[in-house]
């Protein structure tokens, strides 16, 4: 198996690189930032019902099985009740 040249590189290679200062990284985060795009009003409203109607979906299923498998557990723990 060949490893890439970042595994096989050496700590030396990383001391040859001048490390970026306060400002210059504070510039890139700017640069980088104006790059993201931001969703709409009526995206942002969107996706808030859709999450919303997913989590409620799966918070109904997760209580009906635990609903039900609870019943099963106290059908063949507690048996039946027949006797």
């Amino acid at each position: 198996m060949s490893d890439s040249n970042a595994v096989r590189g050496t700590r030396d290679d990383k001391a040859d690189k001048p490390r970026t200062g306060p400002a210059t990284f504070y510039r890139q985060v700017v640069a980088e930032l104006r790059k993201v795009v931001y969703p709409t009003q009526e995206q942002l409203v969107t996706y808030f019902l859709v999450v919303l109607v997913f989590v409620l979906f799966m918070m109904a299923l997760v209580s009906l099985l635990d609903l039900g498998f609870g019943q099963l557990a106290f059908e063949v723990f507690a048996g039946g009740g027949d006797q």
